[in-house]
């Protein structure tokens, strides 16, 4: 299914994501350079670009597939929040001078899976129950914290 205009800058950060997860896996067999290397990568990431990622689907996407209703919108919201939960603490397990080769490539494996998940289900549900509208709207509105964030992104 082609992707709704209002998900196009969720999905276009996804590229940068599974980049960041390829190197998280691939780290730790390059040694502990490079693991400190792409862990200070992930955290800057992290903190630029996945936290606001899940702010917008936390405050406006996720809440709008609850409201909708629908076989499965509660499962996939409950995997969503679930995954980036587990990535918060992932990454504050990277936080500092000699970070976690295996904490790494978890955080790598997990944040791969899940931007699949979100582009496989999680945008499909959204599309598929207009939700995605509601999104656009949201963002069309330009008063939201939400809307400011994606049309920086």
């Amino acid at each position: 299914m082609k992707r709704h205009p209002a998900l196009l800058a969720l999905s276009r950060e996804h590229h940068g994501a599974l980049s960041l997860s390829l190197a998280a896996r691939r780290a730790i067999q390059a040694g502990p350079a490079e693991v400190r290397a792409v862990a200070g990568r992930a955290l800057a990431c992290y903190r630029d670009e996945l936290r606001p990622h899940f702010a917008v689907e936390e405050d406006v996407l996720l809440p709008a597939l609850v409201a909708a209703g629908g076989t499965g919108n509660a499962a996939l919201v409950a995997r969503t929040l679930d995954e980036h939960r587990q990535l918060h603490e992932l990454a504050a397990a990277l936080d500092g001078p000699s970070p976690d080769g295996e904490a790494l490539r978890r955080f790598g494996e997990l944040l791969g899976d899940h931007v699949r998940f979100e582009e496989r289900e999680l945008f499909e549900a959204a599309q598929a129950c207009g939700v995605a509208d509601a999104l656009a709207a949201e963002l069309d509105s330009g008063a939201s914290r939400i809307a400011r964030a994606c049309r920086m992104a």
